[in-house]
């Protein structure tokens, strides 16, 4: 079992990534309160640097790391968002990066990370681009893993802390999305820690469910990927996360992908948002809560909108 981290490791990464990182609003939603019947708040994640929330993770990283290493280059492997992110920040900074990403990235991804000065290289799959990023690793260059590694997961739990101690007024329940299980795992310790009565749900879509197969088998195991939701895709979550989950998360609820692209218009055209599919989920999944849970709350953390008006168009006719 990995060891579980706690509220001072988050305070610390906040102290890390101060003044680096958007503090994002996190607002009561009067469209989403209306088309779900309830008081919904968001935390709109989807307005950070880069589009997202893996900065977060990425900076608390890279402040950590010795100037050999930093001269020695980044690695990472990623379904979008975390390969902007750490071609954005290693720009930023001076440091070279390499960004291994399959070809169902989203475009706007890959052109973005370019864009940022990072070396991408594309593979046919998931699994193909965490094969690439290890023999990328063994010549030398530091990996920053989305969801393995006990700093970045701090970084990300940045985002419950904010929650937690900003939502404008009470909540019972929040989602988050699942890929690895970075987001999830740092959100859980925060809110468990400063709200512990409030419940933490995760969200997975049909085709890329790596944390609820680890849940049912009893540890992470490779799963096969099917969902269009490329950001979401992990090939496995790692110990770390599975163990957070395991002892911190209510429960994993799985939608189908025409749930979260319709979701995702949903976020646009009630939540005035501009959220990815990899957010959208979170709608279908909060009617599902709010469901199972008389006089529930909900809180959705909107990770990320890195997706064009077009992709969105084409997923959802």
């Amino acid at each position: 079992m990995a060891d579980l981290f706690g509220l001072a490791d988050i305070e610390v990464a906040a102290e890390r990534i101060a003044g680096q990182v958007v503090r994002t609003p996190t607002v009561r939603s009067p469209g989403l309160s209306a088309l779900l019947g309830a008081p919904v708040t968001a935390k709109l994640e989807l307005l950070q640097r880069s589009g997202s929330f893996k900065p977060r993770g990425v900076l608390a990283k890279i402040a950590t790391l010795t100037p050999g290493e930093r001269d020695a280059g980044l690695v990472a492997v990623s379904g979008g968002n975390h390969g902007i992110a750490v071609a954005d920040v290693a720009g930023s900074v001076g440091i070279a990066a390499t960004v291994v990403m399959p070809e169902s990235a989203p475009s706007r991804s890959v052109q973005i990370a370019r864009e940022a000065g990072a070396e991408v290289r594309l593979t046919p799959d998931m699994a193909g681009a965490f094969a690439l990023t290890a023999e990328l690793q063994a010549t030398g260059a530091t990996l920053v893993h989305p969801f393995d590694d006990p700093v970045v997961l701090a970084g990300q739990a940045t985002v419950g802390l904010e929650l937690a101690r900003g939502a404008p007024e009470p909540i019972t329940d929040v989602l988050v999305s699942i890929g690895g299980g970075a987001l999830i795992s740092g959100v859980a310790v925060a809110v468990r820690a400063l709200l512990p009565d409030v419940r933490v749900w995760g969200v997975e879509t049909a085709g890329a469910e790596a944390m609820s197969t680890a849940l049912r088998v009893g540890g992470p195991a490779p799963v096969e990927l099917s969902s269009i939701v490329s950001t979401l895709s992990a090939p496995s979550v790692s110990q770390l996360t599975y163990d957070h989950v395991r002892e911190l998360v209510h429960e994993v609820l799985v939608v189908s992908d025409d749930e979260a692209v319709r979701g995702a218009v949903e976020l646009a055209e009630h939540g005035k948002v501009w959220g990815e599919p990899a957010a959208g989920c979170l709608v279908p999944a909060a009617r599902r809560v709010l469901a199972q849970v008389d006089g529930a709350r909900p809180a959705l953390i909107v990770c990320g909108g890195n997706t064009t008006v077009a992709e969105v168009a084409r997923l959802a006719s």
